[in-house]
């Protein structure tokens, strides 16, 4: 019975190939980008600023921030622009800092609603006042790097917000937010 022997070649079994693949593809899915999630908590009088010939109102606004995601991240310093009836109303600062992996963090940030816009509203601001109802929409696009082992990558996060507060005790009646990340996979060249 002679017949020929057959050689097998040294490489992968087919199997091996198909486990690789299939962790590949869980890794891919449980590393996947998500998009942060934004909850104002507090809105807080912090103090007026005569200027004249108007006075600027300082806030506080306490936020809770959730990172889903599974590799910490590093993000810069960020104007938040504040809107009320469409027009630009005031700003709050975001400091730059970092938040570890699949955690939450409360930011206070200060806020300052400029004087001159506030007396350019200020018809629609009492009217709002006596329902006991204002909304506001905030902007904010926030720059950073998630870094996993030695892969970092640049990602940006754009966040629309729209906020319903009374205006005599600063509660928050209603919000909506929305986050969009963008992550930068191919390495940016300097011009």
């Amino acid at each position: 019975m002679g017949g020929e022997r057959r050689r097998r070649r040294p490489g992968l079994s087919p199997a091996v190939v198909g486990a690789g693949a299939a962790a590949a593809a869980a890794l891919v899915i449980w590393a996947r980008p998500r998009d942060p999630t934004f909850h104002l908590i507090s809105v807080a009088l912090s103090a007026f600023r005569l200027n004249l010939p108007v006075v600027d109102v300082e806030l506080t606004l306490t936020v809770h921030v959730t990172n889903p995601n599974v590799v910490p991240i590093r993000y810069s310093a960020a104007t938040v622009a504040i809107f009320y009836a469409g027009s630009p109303l005031g700003s709050a600062r975001l400091q730059a800092g970092s938040q570890p992996p699949r955690s939450c963090r409360v930011l206070r940030l200060p806020a300052r609603l400029r004087g001159a816009e506030l007396a350019h509203r200020a018809a629609d601001l009492l009217a709002d006042a006596a329902r006991r109802s204002m909304a506001f929409d905030a902007a904010v696009d926030i720059a950073g790097t998630a870094q996993l082992l030695w892969w970092a990558r640049r990602f940006d996060v754009h966040v629309d917000s729209h906020v319903v507060v009374d205006p005599i005790f600063l509660d928050v009646i209603d919000q909506q937010s929305h986050s969009e990340t963008h992550l930068h996979l191919a390495s940016s060249s300097s011009s």
